[in-house]
């Protein structure tokens, strides 16, 4: 695991990480809730609140008081706990009127977010993607005036994210990833959880070599008489961590799904 120090705090010009204490095999490092905002700007954009965790929610809400500025808005990149949990609590704090996200769950307020949408706060600019796979209502957030990518869950800063969702619409997500980050650019991801990736690129194309590699190893393990999710684990990640093994079989079972879909498998 990265050392807490080189991600708490790192980010970029209008970026900042505030990491949250909630470290695990499955959160790494813990999640990283970014404040965003333009440097001379009066409100800030918060992504990910984190859990709900008073001590780290006070302290994200401190670090922006301390600042001379205030929460103009929430968004989250997708539900799961340990990005969101938090959203409601916080707003409370800081007496924000929005928590934004594609999930109409895990909202305040009426108002969502969809492909195509542009944030604008304080004169920032946050363009939102939709990028399932990870989860199905996972969400990417591009910065143009930094050329950084907030990727929520759909790329991490080390080892490779859960596919909860669609396999297909996993590597759809990342394929347009890469492809954006080339066509604008890109300086930085900003994942949330671990550290920045200087080189997005680079970091897609590891992503998707990775699931090629992950996809033949599943096909070979059923060629080799594996006929279930588990069973495919047993053989593909019998070096991993077996607390890691349940949510690996989250992960076979997106391939297996897929395999059969573009008929490498049998229905």
């Amino acid at each position: 695991m990265a050392w807490m120090h080189e991600i708490d705090g790192m980010g970029t010009e209008r970026a900042t990480c505030v990491l949250a204490p909630n470290p695990s095999a499955m959160t790494l490092d813990g999640t990283n809730t970014w404040v965003v905002a333009e440097p001379d700007a009066a409100e800030v954009v918060v992504i990910d609140p984190g859990p709900k965790d008073l001590k780290h929610l006070r302290r994200v809400a401190r670090k922006i008081e301390e600042s001379g500025r205030r929460v103009g808005l929430i968004v989250l990149t997708h539900g799961h706990p340990d990005h969101a949990a938090g959203a409601g609590k916080f707003a409370e704090l800081t007496g924000t009127r929005q928590v934004r996200a594609l999930d109409p769950r895990h909202r305040l307020g009426e108002e969502g977010l969809t492909e195509g949408q542009v944030i604008t706060v304080g004169g920032l600019e946050l363009h939102v993607m939709e990028t399932p796979g990870h989860s199905h209502d996972s969400l990417t957030f591009w910065l143009p005036a930094d050329g950084a990518v907030l990727t929520g869950d759909t790329v991490l800063g080390y080892g490779t994210t859960v596919v909860e969702g669609r396999l297909g619409d996993y590597l759809g997500s990342l394929e347009r990833l890469r492809r954006f980050s080339e066509e604008t650019g890109a300086q930085v991801i900003l994942p949330g959880h671990g550290p920045s990736l200087d080189d997005p690129i680079g970091a897609l194309d590891g992503y998707l070599t990775h699931r090629r590699q992950r996809l033949a190893q599943v096909e070979a393990a059923v060629e080799a008489g594996a006929r279930t999710a588990r069973e495919v684990v047993e053989r593909v990640y019998a070096d991993v961590d077996r607390s890691l093994w349940p949510a690996a079989e989250w992960s076979v079972q997106a391939q297996l799904d897929y395999l059969k879909d573009v008929g490498r498998l049998p229905s």
